[in-house]
């Protein structure tokens, strides 16, 4: 049995394929991603495919266990569907052609709106793609125009149509909470939206402003470009998160992590894997890793590839970070706090050793009188205080493990 958090054994390996191209660039976007000429496309998913042929020689070299198996692929962006057909496919050949892919594998891409073609869902057909992850953002059309997104609400329940016709059942839906122009009522659409479509999956993320995205920068500055005068405030957009909160839940699609929502048997297997440590394998532009230490317990090393296009088709080597015993600690509180189900400290203890949870008994004691975890057993998770003050509490125990 799997204990819920900790590289444990020899586990089967998650894959992200970054695909930085997108057909606009959304304001509001703050990932490694933007539009691009069709020319660089091939020669971007050529270094690819290089990259996943020498993988095993990239994980010895970071000093890294590489298992063959695989159970989860995801192709992230960007918008990996915007890749000539031919550049797509050849992707997923690759990853066959190098790693054991399970047949019971969860097989995601990332779709904006409006280009699933004919071709594209054949593509989906012949290399096992079994779920869809749409970024909707907003079903209220004006509000998605707001931020650069191209489809309009027909788009979106049409490519859900399609997909159901042609076998796709797992589909996620993207929103965003806080979006210029947004209201408690027209945000309520959205999630209603959402809901009435079926789909068994739906993210809710709220708008993260910081430098990194051109809304951002905006709103920082105080001016009005993109729409930056139209942001609802903090305290709007947290009671958006909450009452989405409370909508999916009752109407059966529960909270299984911070911004993540789903049906039973329907959460992301794959992004499971980043919270609960399993070993994981980027490619691309910004894709990150973590594989486990030959023959060290809870050891592990993150590398990440280039985060400028430019860069990583000039094959430039990846970042590499080692994780000793007492990052591991940390990681495991702050991404297993992310889950709804939250840390289970008997579990640390056998990993890490009675020291790990002793020396953060005064930060949780201290969270859990503020009303920002509950403590239930041998069981810590974030109240729902604690998951809209979430970077608020993960600081404290990074704080707390490096002054021990």
């Amino acid at each position: 049995m799997l204990l819920p958090h900790g590289i444990i054994g020899t586990m089967p390996l998650g894959l992200y394929i970054s695909v930085p191209f997108c057909r606009t660039k959304c304001s509001y976007c703050n990932f490694a991603s933007d539009v691009f000429s069709r020319t660089v496309f091939e020669r971007y998913v050529s270094r690819v495919c290089s990259d996943i042929e020498r993988s095993r020689e990239t994980a010895e070299r970071m000093g890294g266990r590489l298992e063959p198996a695989v159970d989860s692929i995801f192709l992230g962006g960007g918008t990996p569907t915007i890749l000539d057909i031919t550049q797509l496919e050849r992707l997923f050949v690759t990853v066959s052609q190098n790693f054991a892919v399970q047949g019971s594998a969860e097989i995601t891409v990332e779709c904006a709106p409006g280009t699933l073609t004919p071709a594209v869902l054949e593509v989906f057909r012949r290399c096992a793609v079994n779920r869809v992850s749409l970024g909707v953002q907003s079903f209220v059309d004006a509000e998605a125009a707001a931020v650069g997104r191209l489809h309009k609400r027909a788009t979106v329940s049409d490519d859900i149509a399609r997909l159901r016709a042609s076998g796709i059942e797992n589909i996620n839906i993207d929103l965003i909470a806080g979006l210029p122009h947004q209201t408690a009522q027209s945000w309520e659409f959205s999630f209603t939206e959402a809901i009435a479509s079926g789909a068994p999956h739906v993210s809710v993320y709220m708008l993260e402003v910081d430098d990194d995205s051109r809304l951002g920068r905006e709103l920082m500055a105080g001016g009005t470009r993109y729409h930056a005068h139209f942001v609802p405030d903090e305290d709007l957009t947290a009671d958006l998160y909450e009452a989405a909160c409370g909508r999916l839940g009752a109407a059966g699609v529960q909270q299984y992590e911070i911004s993540n929502f789903a049906r039973p048997g329907h959460e992301s297997r794959h992004n499971l894997k980043y919270w609960t440590r399993q070993p994981y394998l980027g490619f691309g532009v910004d894709a990150h890793s973590m594989l486990a230490c030959p023959g060290r317990s809870g050891e592990a090393v993150r590398f990440s590839s280039p985060d400028t296009l430019e860069d990583y088709v000039a094959d430039a080597p990846p970042r590499k970070v080692s994780i000793n015993s007492q990052t591991a600690i940390e990681e495991a509180f702050f991404l297993g706090l992310r889950l709804t189900r939250g840390v289970n400290l008997d579990c640390v203890t056998a990993e890490f050793g009675e020291s790990a949870v002793r020396n953060y008994s005064d930060t949780i004691s201290e969270c859990v009188e503020l009303g920002l975890l509950e403590h239930d057993g041998e069981l810590i998770r974030l109240t729902a205080r604690g998951r809209l003050l979430s970077n608020e509490v993960f600081e404290r125990f990074i704080v707390t493990a490096n002054a021990v």
